[in-house]
């Protein structure tokens, strides 16, 4: 059997372009920061790059609201497909389920890599899976989405609580997850719910204006680019200087929750916008392909990116722009790789437990969406 290691034939297919060209920056900027910090802990960063942390800073305001908000433009058009228990059941196979599957994974090698990886990994990690997410790197984004999307759900179809009811409540959890952030209060998953439920929500509430397609000229405009770039460098310009001020890259979020808000928002707007006119130009296309393949390669770009780190670092190569670059190509490639040959072989439930059904195309590729 012939395996096809990067397959571009989705680009063809009915998705809406401008959702996967966002995820295709957020997941990019995901990686950037992971990357980044990958290198900083094994002592390779220094002043003289401080250019690159500026933006890892930047970076950090917006791009993980942006996922939630994404999800949330969705949940109202899944539960008019299926029922609660079905969504919910969906819920758990394509995030829950990989969650634990790649946490596993890499603990494990962490474990038993001790002398090559930064991670200090005990065999208490295995309890933090379920408690203490981010103590396990990357993956309490997957964690926190599913327990957002499950709530949501309830509240929206059980609860019959309306939008702005849930805006209200999503505001009200996200002070409180600030208050907590001050106060150093850890509650491990619970921080997460209660920190991303107000964009999940703000997801649903745009949802019919950003699912319209008469309004995509709009969203597309050089106009609307004029008036989001300065509201977006403004926002993003106080972001960097007063988290540097402070000597904590939290402050504005945990501090000035509200304005955080603002920026984090106004920063989505932006991607959007950037989004719906790579849309409506048709072009980057591998920002489509790549935005396709975000959980996929979320769950494995840490391994991948440690590999080729140390890999570099063992060739001389230190200087830390190039394998900035070196790892991002392979954190993107190698993950996009390995979910194809998966699909082909039967290990679909690496990534869900549902097995996907093929696609009516030249290259039969399974169809399997991103949450």
């Amino acid at each position: 059997m012939k395996l096809k290691l990067f397959n571009t034939d989705i680009v063809n297919n009915s998705r809406l372009p401008w959702v996967d060209y966002a995820r295709g920056i957020a997941i990019m900027l995901v990686l950037y920061r992971h990357i980044y910090e990958g290198i900083s802990r094994a002592g390779l960063s220094g002043q003289n790059f401080a250019y690159l942390e500026h933006a890892n800073i930047i970076f950090y305001s917006f791009r993980m609201p942006l996922f939630f908000i994404l999800s949330g433009v969705f949940i109202g058009k899944s539960l008019k497909k299926r029922s609660v228990q079905t969504l919910i059941n969906n819920k758990f196979s394509t995030l829950f389920w990989p969650y634990m599957v790649w946490s596993l994974i890499q603990v494990t090698l962490q474990l038993l890599l001790a002398g090559y990886v930064n991670a200090d990994r005990t065999v208490n990690d295995f309890w933090y899976i379920f408690v203490f997410p981010r103590r396990i790197d990357q993956f309490w984004y997957l964690y926190a989405l599913f327990n957002v999307s499950v709530l949501y759900i309830i509240t929206r179809e059980k609860l019959r609580l309306k939008i702005w009811h849930q805006l209200a409540l999503g505001v009200a959890a996200f002070l409180f997850s600030s208050w907590l952030s001050v106060k150093k209060i850890d509650l491990g998953f619970g921080y997460d719910l209660l920190h991303y439920y107000v964009f999940f929500a703000l997801g649903d509430l745009i949802s019919d204006k950003l699912l319209n397609r008469e309004m995509y000229a709009k969203y597309a405009s050089w106009k609307t680019f004029a008036v989001l770039l300065p509201v977006f460098i403004i926002g993003q310009y106080y972001f960097l200087e007063k988290n540097l001020e402070k000597g904590d890259y939290e402050y504005v979020e945990a501090y000035q929750p509200m304005l955080f808000t603002l920026i984090a928002v106004s920063g989505c707007a932006f991607m959007a916008n950037i989004a719906f006119m790579l849309q409506k130009y048709n072009v980057m296309k591998i920002l489509r392909v790549i935005g396709f393949h975000s959980l996929y390669i979320y769950v494995s770009h840490v391994l991948v990116a440690s590999a080729t780190r140390v890999m570099l670092v063992k060739a001389g190569i230190t200087y830390v722009p190039v394998m900035l670059l070196i790892c991002l190509f392979f954190a993107l490639v190698i993950p996009i790789m390995v979910y194809n040959i998966a699909m082909q072989i039967g290990a679909w439930w690496l990534y869900s437990l549902d097995k996907p059904e093929p696609v009516k195309t030249s290259s039969s590729t399974p169809k399997q969406q991103p949450a």
